[in-house]
């Protein structure tokens, strides 16, 4: 799949400078800075991101902002519908995404009935010496850190993570092996584990869904 990404993007290059060239012998006249020619920057790194990346639903969204915004510079449709719907589309984003994680973490085998919630606020949850087998930690408008440093990881276990407009940190030991699945928009996962490179470790996987807001495992 990276391959075909890798190709995309070279013949992109390659007709753009082919075009250039005939358009400055006057062979051509085509003008490739049309209306809205800037909205290939959001559109061709949403494709190469739906076609190379494993989580789509960020390069999707990203892409149908993209193609509008061209749309719009076109005059095909008006800013002024895009400004007026922009809001009421990201609220039904967010309750879809909420939704279909929450269906995923179902799936989760390894995932305990330890589940907590920061909303508009925030909260700091230890384990020191205890049994962690996995947890779902939901962050609305507030903050949670979840800190396992000190806590006895089974091999497998499991956090659902959700932070929307909001953060999650879990803090891990240093000899833990994190695997991490994530969907991002307009948020991110940041892994700042030392020595990420472990091999024969118990593994700690984490689910992360980050909607205007930031997961952090360190």
């Amino acid at each position: 799949m990276k391959k075909i990404s890798t190709v995309l993007v070279g013949i992109i290059f390659v007709v753009a400078g082919v075009i250039i060239g005939l358009n400055s012998f006057g062979i051509t006249d085509i003008n490739i800075f049309f209306d809205g020619w800037w909205t290939l920057f959001i559109i061709i790194p949403a494709i190469n991101g739906f076609i190379t990346d494993e989580e789509k639903m960020g390069s999707i969204i990203w892409l149908i902002i993209g193609i509008v915004l061209l749309l719009g510079c076109q005059n095909l449709i008006s800013f002024d519908i895009i400004w007026k719907l922009t809001l009421p589309v990201i609220l039904v984003f967010i309750g879809l995404s909420i939704m279909f994680n929450n269906n995923e973490k179902k799936d989760s085998k390894n995932t305990s009935n330890n589940e907590y919630c920061a909303c508009f606020s925030g909260k700091t949850i230890k384990f020191d010496d205890k049994d962690f087998k996995g947890s779902e930690v939901n962050a609305i408008f507030g903050g949670i850190t979840i800190d396992l440093t000190n806590a006895k990881i089974k091999d497998g276990a499991v956090i659902d993570a959700t932070a929307v407009f909001g953060g999650v940190t879990i803090l891990i030991p240093d000899d833990l092996k994190v695997e991490i699945k994530s969907t991002s928009v307009f948020g991110g996962v940041s892994d700042k584990t030392k020595n990420k490179e472990k091999k024969d470790k118990v593994t700690l996987y984490v689910n992360a869904c980050s909607i205007f807001g930031g997961v952090d495992i360190k």
